[in-house]
């Protein structure tokens, strides 16, 4: 059986507004195996967001436990954190999230700066990255030279930077066409195979079902359901009569 990468332990998320106190999340327990790829789904004010970000060590629980590959999270300084963030995870934006003055390169190798890697070795890994997305002829592009697709595979090669145990995927495909972002889908899902990347995904897009080892649905706070991808399957022959 795959090791747990990610685990919850009954987390609740509270924040006060007012008077009120609103609980986002209500005693999240979920594993989350090493190189698989999961996507979190549900509407909007579900908590599914606010999951993403407890896993991705973005925000702090109210009460429980978040470990990443065996650490709790909840126990670590502002700096190991950031060690944790830099070293373990690669993000991957709705919105892209990169920096304009900068070519396609130069955003992929930024995060190679915190962790330490010479100008050379940046570079190296960074056309690599470039190539694996299939973005070695866009290399000097800067961000407004690109399409959406592009931006977004600049992204997608920024998230492997320092080779990280998990990737998260907040919406990846929400500002891109159909076909666009069936591509970026499965590319995600392509360097999930090749790398064993356990890739975990929020999203709203019903495309993110053919990809998925399973999915979580969120709603309340909680967690509704987890469906395995046989099971995905069976509901989709039923609705079409096959």
């Amino acid at each position: 059986m795959a090791e747990v990468i990610v685990k919850t332990d009954q987390v609740v998320k509270e924040y006060r507004m007012g008077n009120n106190v609103v609980k986002a999340l209500n005693g999240v327990n979920l594993e989350i195996y090493q190189g698989e790829y999961l996507s979190l789904m549900g509407p909007s004010g579900s908590g599914k967001s606010t999951l993403f970000n407890m896993i991705g060590a973005l925000d702090r629980p109210t009460k429980g436990s978040v470990f990443i590959d065996g650490q709790n999270t909840s126990g670590l300084t502002t700096s190991q954190i950031a060690w944790l963030r830099c070293h373990k995870i690669g993000y991957i934006f709705q919105s892209y999230n990169l920096l304009h003055v900068m070519t396609a390169l130069e955003n992929v190798t930024l995060p190679m700066i915190f962790a330490g890697l010479s100008v050379k070795e940046r570079n190296k890994k960074g056309e690599e990255l470039l190539e694996l997305v299939g973005l070695d002829d866009r290399i000097y592009h800067l961000p407004d030279e690109l399409s959406g697709g592009q931006r977004q595979r600049v992204a997608v090669a920024r998230a492997l930077a320092n080779d990280p145990n998990i990737v998260l995927a907040d919406e990846p495909t929400a500002n891109l066409d159909m076909i666009i972002g069936r591509e970026i889908i499965t590319l995600i899902k392509r360097l999930n195979q090749e790398k064993n990347v356990t890739v975990i995904s929020a999203t709203h897009d019903l495309k993110m079902l053919d990809v998925s080892d399973r999915i979580v649905d969120i709603r309340d706070g909680v967690v509704e359901r987890i469906r395995n991808r046989d099971e995905i399957e069976l509901e989709v022959g039923e609705v079409t009569g096959h």
